[in-house]
């Protein structure tokens, strides 16, 4: 069976380059980098090369580059790292409602904690208003932590004007970067960011290795304590492999991403031109044009999302839906809820995320299996049927 991955956000296949490297230090150049021998050394030296890769992928210093397990890990050590090393100035701090749960989450946590949190509200489209922003900051904000496009919707977010306003405030500003980093060019110093998290799997990396970028001067607190790694900031032995890995997938990015952009975009325009002509009863979600590239999200009427990913799946088609099954009940993706979506049009979302393994046959493929399928729910769909007869004319009366 044919194997298709339009759900990169979630899981791209390592380069050759990348794991190619990877494997060195799972076997001869294998060694802990805090040991002062000959494979402490190699060891080190690779960390330090990796640093360096990743700083050059998004316009940093190595020195400013703190690796994590993963994106996650490094949305909760921005965030609580922040609120516990400047809680005496408050505990104010300013996010928005389409934030990953790795954002959302810990923010819930430090509001049990007496933090309070003011909510930047967003358009039909997922975009910010950068003049809310300042209409929000009080005297004890401590930090605004936004997302610079959601893995569900793709909007691309005004970073660099909050930036600006974070920079004027004087005020920590972290952005969670891990859909759009490697993937469209991105310059921290541009952008007005203090704290930026990555993820190596976006850009064909490992899985489980991620980044945090701290701007120099930043005063944060770590999250894991008891021992010297990354500054102080991130105790533990390192993941050599998972990093190497890393900085080799954040060199590749580097080099190819415009590129890799290009080929993107043309994807992604034809699925969702195809989408659009092939498919009634649907309409695209996030910005038409300000949106990652190969980024195609969407409601088809009607019908569950889940459904449409399971029945592609049979195919040998990844995709992802914004609205999941738990505990017997369908819940509706609180990003889809924050734009305004219908929550009756939101269960049927649908997220697809290409990657440069992807090709023109491939959406081909999609686009000609798709229909049948969204035709063959809907007709098993009670609403569906109940919305037809309501569309159908009364017949006349006979004179």
């Amino acid at each position: 069976m044919m194997k298709i991955n339009f759900d990169h956000l979630s899981y791209a296949a390592i380069l050759p380059q990348v794991r190619e490297a990877m494997l060195l230090f799972l076997g001869e150049e294998a060694g802990n980098p805090l040991s002062q021998h000959v494979f402490g050394e190699r060891a080190r030296c690779a960390i330090e090369k990796a640093r360096l890769q990743v700083a050059n992928l998004i316009g940093a210093n190595a020195e400013e580059i703190i690796f994590t397990s993963c994106g996650s890990e490094a949305n909760n050590l921005a965030i609580k790292g922040i609120a516990q090393a400047h809680q005496k100035k408050g505990k104010h701090i300013i996010s928005s409602p389409i934030e990953h749960l790795s954002v959302l989450h810990p923010l819930k946590s430090l509001e049990r904690e007496g933090c309070e949190i003011s909510w930047l509200s967003v358009d039909e489209q997922g975009l910010f208003d950068p003049d809310e922003v300042p209409r929000l900051i009080r005297r004890d904000t401590i930090l605004i932590s936004l997302t610079m496009a959601s893995n569900e919707i793709g909007t691309l977010e005004p970073i660099a004007q909050i930036g600006k306003i974070a920079k004027e405030r004087d005020i920590p500003f972290h952005v969670d970067g891990v859909a759009a980093v490697g993937v469209i060019p991105i310059n921290v110093g541009e952008l007005g960011v203090d704290l930026l998290s990555i993820s190596a799997n976006t850009f064909y990396g490992p899985l489980g290795s991620g980044a945090l970028y701290v701007r120099h001067g930043t005063k944060i607190y770590p999250l894991i304590e008891g021992g010297v790694q990354e500054n102080g900031l991130r105790a533990g032995t390192h993941n050599v492999p998972g990093i190497v890995g890393l900085g080799v997938a954040a060199q590749l990015a580097n080099e190819e991403q415009m590129a890799r952009q290009a080929l993107l975009s043309k994807l992604g325009e034809k699925l969702r031109a195809g989408l659009l002509d092939k498919i009634p009863e649907m309409f695209i979600t996030g910005h038409p044009t300000l949106r990652l590239p190969g980024h195609v999200s969407f409601c088809v009427k009607f019908v569950e999302g889940e459904a449409l990913s399971i029945h592609l799946n049979f195919l040998g088609i990844a995709t992802t839906s914004g609205s999941t099954c738990s505990s017997q009940a369908l819940k509706v993706s609180h990003v889809l809820k924050a734009i305004g979506i219908d929550p009756l049009w939101a269960q049927g979302s649908l997220v697809c995320s290409l990657g440069i393994d992807n090709t023109m046959e491939q959406v081909d493929f999609f686009l000609a299996h798709f229909p049948p399928i969204v035709e063959k729910l809907r007709q098993l769909s009670p609403l569906f049927t109940k919305y037809h007869l309501k569309q159908k004319p009364a017949p006349s009366t006979p004179t």
